[in-house]
């Protein structure tokens, strides 16, 4: 049985972008069963066991048999090998498909994340209002950029792969501005992806857990 790991809870602007919903997507288009091991921040994630899990106490966590990884990206690639739902069975659209998850990760999703944080964490410092105009900017750019290559298309390579997964995760880290949901290309773009059966169930177990556990 595949176990995912994830945190029993989180405050309320973090909840539904926690890095687990990517894993668990996933295996819902792979059409893969999992369990869910829940841990608390604090004492949980820093515990030796947990740490020989997840050597930066974060989630998530997968764990398949005596197989154990960490990192987001690296879990749902493996889980694409798995499925077609994620990797195409040509090769070279495996490798496109490949490259997009990589780009969402290490192109989109720095310039995304620091916008966030500087937004959700910092926004009453001085030094984050002088920072802000220009992590704007480079977000806007790699927005345009995205844009310019998604065009008409429904997904980035036409057919909904592990890419348009990861990709989509990163533009929901955007939730509190309205950069994505009132862009005319990548706001139609996240709203496919996350209207997909898979990505609703995943949300649905996530969420599940956070109000179980303030209940």
């Amino acid at each position: 049985m595949i176990t995912v790991y994830s945190y029993k809870w989180v405050p309320d602007f973090a909840q539904g972008l926690v890095r687990d919903l990517r894993v668990r997507w996933a295996l819902e288009e792979a059409g893969l069963d999992y369990q869910e091991w829940l841990i608390g921040l604090g004492d949980d994630q820093n515990s030796p066991a947990y740490r020989a899990c997840q050597p930066y106490g974060q989630v998530p966590v997968y764990a398949e048999d005596d197989l154990i990884l960490f990192e987001s990206g690296a879990i749902v690639l493996h889980i694409g090998e798995k499925s077609e739902a994620l990797l195409p069975a040509d090769q070279k659209a495996r490798a496109r498909a490949t490259c997009w998850l990589f780009s969402a990760l290490n192109t989109i999703e720095p310039a995304v994340q620091e916008l966030a944080g500087l937004d959700l964490f910092h926004a009453e410092e001085a030094w984050a209002a002088q920072r802000r105009p220009q992590v704007d900017e480079w977000v806007r750019k790699r927005l345009a950029e995205l844009a310019a290559w998604l065009g008409d298309k429904d997904y980035l390579e036409g057919e909904f792969t592990l890419g348009d997964l990861m990709m989509a995760t990163v533009l929901r880290n955007l939730r509190h501005t309205d950069l994505v949901a009132g862009h005319p290309i990548l706001g139609p773009y996240l709203a496919r992806c996350e209207a997909r059966p898979a990505f609703e169930r995943a949300l649905t177990d996530q969420m599940a857990s956070f109000a179980s556990e303030a209940a």
